[in-house]
């Protein structure tokens, strides 16, 4: 995997929604909008963040959401044009930001050229072999991404399919990208992206590549496809879902797992929110515990993101039906003053706890075992792969009552912890939906 991930902090950009661009492709002759140049000035908020990567969300001319791409070559026009791409490249590396494109490479939207040439009157051959025809007599349609019509499942049997990826990935990181999330790379046969990186890595061997996969054996996904990482889906469910039915078992038991997730393969993307689900802040029954799951979030291994507005507590619940995304992948305001002054301690507790997983880069790849655990108070020990004495304690409450961790502490500081002004007595003594994080030997 790239070195310069283990240093990694993603801030994760939606650009279609955080730029306010139309819900669906202008008309043919509709002047292109420079809307990717609404990213610039928030370059240095993501930097006071803490963040050191700009993850962005499809920016490639498209139908409507960006999952539904027409050209792969071309920037939205609801975005901007190649001087926009090339701008926003070149003042994210001034600022030390590098940037990882969304790559929608298991389907195209029904406007995609090669499939108007697959079903025209006169279908051209050549072009059908990129697509699955389905069904039996008359018309038929093609297969497409679980169900969803108007996303075309492209055909990864077929070289030509593997040509353009190739020469899009090739394409893209050219032009300054630092790598790709390869979206629903969980549809798409491993071999597929194992075939693509042969050709692809050679000429970036810096390039970092990440697949969407949302379940199954992540790290069987990672060896057979040539992927350097995955989106640690397991353990974004276990952080919420743990804190809302006071059942830290089900967190204990999902970190085991990622243990042996980073035995066997480079770190996992991990977040506690995305452009598809919604948001964490909505997402608790209890608002108090959402600096819990921002400590887990920050002291376990993997390459952390942080989407868009989740450092503000932005509110939004994901609906399954048309629209339902609209409310998790909001505009922003034009700067960063603009925003309301109530989301500003959140940020601020972003900054605090990425500060802390800055001045301890080794947590990328830290194993991290419960030490003491009930329903509702567990103490959670990272340790460093290479200097296992090295360790982050992060003590965790969301009990009504005070808990006292049976804890030594000596040759332990506290780091961090949810109090208000600096914690005195005992270190170990985490009051009442408290998180406290230690570290030492």
């Amino acid at each position: 995997m790239a070195a310069w991930v283990d240093h990694t902090i993603f801030w994760h950009v939606y650009p279609l929604g955080f730029a306010d661009a139309e819900s669906a492709a202008t008309a043919p002759g509709t002047p292109v909008r420079h809307r990717l140049r609404q990213l610039e000035p928030w370059l240095d908020y993501a930097v006071d963040l803490g963040c050191s990567g700009l993850l962005l969300g499809p920016i490639f001319a498209a139908e409507t959401h960006g999952y539904d791409t027409v050209d792969h070559f071309r920037i939205d026009p609801r975005l901007g044009d190649d001087e926009d791409f090339d701008r926003l490249v070149a003042a994210a590396r001034d600022r030390g930001l590098r940037i990882v494109l969304d790559g929608v490479f298991n389907h195209v939207g029904r406007g995609f050229p090669a499939f108007a040439r697959a079903t025209a009157a006169d279908p051209d051959p050549r072009y059908a072999r990129w697509f699955r025809p389905l069904g039996e007599g008359g018309e038929p349609d093609y297969a497409t991404f679980e169900g969803h019509h108007r996303l075309v499942a492209l055909n990864h049997e077929e070289p030509e399919v593997l040509d353009h990826v190739v020469r899009v990935m090739d394409h893209w990181l050219d032009r300054g990208a630092s790598g790709w999330r390869l979206d629903a790379a969980y549809a798409v046969p491993a071999g597929f992206w194992r075939s693509a990186l042969a050709r692809v890595r050679p000429l970036h061997p810096d390039a970092w590549f990440v697949g969407e996969v949302i379940h199954g054996d992540y790290a069987e996904y990672v060896r057979a496809s040539g992927l350097d990482s995955v989106t640690q889906y397991e353990l974004w469910k276990a952080i919420w879902s743990s804190l809302n039915d006071g059942n830290f078992f089900e967190l204990a038991w999902t970190l085991e797992r990622h243990n042996s997730l980073l035995d066997a393969v480079p770190p996992p993307l991990t977040f506690v929110g995305n452009h598809d689900v919604t948001r964490l802040a909505s997402r608790l029954a209890d608002e108090r515990h959402l600096g819990h799951a921002l400590a887990v979030l920050f002291t376990v291994g993997g390459v952390p993101s942080v989407y868009y507005g989740d450092e503000q507590a932005f509110r939004g619940v994901k609906e399954e039906r048309e629209g339902g995304d609209d409310a998790i992948r909001p505009a922003f305001p034009g700067r960063p003053d603009a925003l309301s002054p109530l989301g500003w301690p959140v940020y601020r507790l972003h900054q605090r706890l990425i500060g802390l997983r800055r001045r301890h880069p080794w947590l990328v790849r830290a194993h991290t075992t419960a030490h003491h655990l009930t329903n509702r108070t567990v103490a959670l020990v990272s340790t460093c792969a290479d200097d296992p004495g090295l360790r982050i304690v992060t003590l965790l409450n969301t009990d009504d009552q005070p808990c006292l961790f049976p804890l030594e502490t000596g040759g332990l500081t506290v780091e961090e912890t949810s109090e208000t002004a600096p914690a005195s007595g005992d270190p170990a003594l985490v009051p009442a939906h408290g998180w406290t994080v230690l570290s030492g030997r």
